[in-house]
């Protein structure tokens, strides 16, 4: 069964890369006490991820800070260091926490991994495209686009609607 908006996020772990190398965090650490625009791609570098979902994120960050958001994240499932280049490739390194979940621990948690193998792509399994807004680690809004690369109810245009009808 998928997260629904109320429920909390459950206890995950993901990695992000530091100057000092890979470290963890915690769900607590990135959703405690915080408001928090997360979304998620099927994949760092994949098309619609990297030529437009991403680059919305990117280009309204301002605004989402604006509505109250204290951070922006970003989940997919690869390597942190897919993540951090894709960071530095975007110029949305010091826009968006990009959050590893590596063997889509997290995605299957809420329910939003999607088995990609028989695409003949070699995706494998993955996360749904997603957007939430979580306060202190309550769900308050939540879009899931149905498939790749749909990604219109997950978009950051989208999300700052219906931030306006949450705050």
């Amino acid at each position: 069964m998928s997260i629904k908006v109320g429920d909390h996020l459950p206890d995950a772990k993901f990695m992000t890369l530091t100057a000092d190398g890979p470290k963890p965090l915690t769900t607590a650490d990135i959703f405690k006490g915080k408001k928090v625009a997360l979304f998620a791609v099927p994949g760092a570098f994949t098309p619609t991820c990297h030529l437009q979902h991403l680059p919305g994120f990117v280009q309204r960050a301002d605004e989402l800070k604006a509505k109250g958001v204290d951070a922006i994240a970003c989940t997919a499932v690869n390597d942190v260091f897919v993540m951090d280049e894709w960071a530095k490739a975007t110029g949305s390194k010091d826009k968006i926490l990009m959050l590893t979940d590596d063997s889509a621990a997290f995605a299957k948690a809420i329910g939003l991994d999607i088995d990609l193998t028989g695409a003949g792509i070699g995706l494998g399994v993955r996360s749904k495209r997603y957007a939430m807004l979580v306060e202190d680690g309550v769900v308050k809004v939540l879009n899931v686009d149905e498939s790749p690369p749909a990604h219109d109810k997950s978009s950051a245009e989208t999300m700052c609607k219906l931030i306006d009808n949450v705050v």
